[in-house]
């Protein structure tokens, strides 16, 4: 994927077209960050002391996903895709055994999921709730975006250090 195949933002639109143009080109981002790399490549823990790696970030993302459009705003309860370890820790950084081809297939079915979700939200007014209060799908759709372009700005300095790789 290179930058021209990416979603192209909604610079003229009702709000919702903007809002899920923009999540989904951060979402886009994130995958040009990984193309081409090897699974050991994204395994790489590229900027120590941090344990971040590209391969985890997708695996993360995953999961804030399924979280934030399932269980928050759809009211599932869908369990985590990575258990947690033993000590009650999330796993997601994990990935010295990772699948590299189930990571991505996860993320993809679970950005997937959370599209359809959205489409079919009434509006933006919608609400969902976790742990006693309640979230409109403007704010998960407005916070979705920032946890992306948070950690699409990690994966940017992980694939510099990775091959040299540098760009939005």
């Amino acid at each position: 994927m290179n930058d021209e195949e990416r979603t192209p933002p909604v610079l003229v639109g009702d709000e919702r077209a903007t809002l899920t143009s923009v999540l989904q080109r951060q979402r886009d981002t994130l995958r040009m960050k990984c193309v081409g790399l090897t699974a050991e490549q994204l395994r790489l823990r590229a900027a120590p002391p941090s344990a971040l790696t590209l391969l985890g970030l997708v695996r993360h993302l995953a999961e804030v996903e399924r979280s934030w459009f399932r269980n928050v705003l759809n009211g599932e309860d869908t369990p985590l895709f990575l258990p947690r370890n033993e000590a009650g820790e999330r796993t997601e950084f994990h990935v010295e055994e990772a699948d590299v081809e189930q990571a991505f297939r996860t993320w993809d079915e679970a950005c997937a999921r959370s599209r359809a979700i959205v489409e079919a939200a009434g509006s933006l007014d919608v609400t969902g709730s976790s742990g006693g209060r309640s979230y409109a799908l403007h704010y998960i759709l407005a916070h979705m975006i920032e946890e992306y372009a948070r950690h699409n700005g990690h994966a940017d300095l992980l694939r510099e250090a990775i091959d040299g790789a540098k760009g939005e």
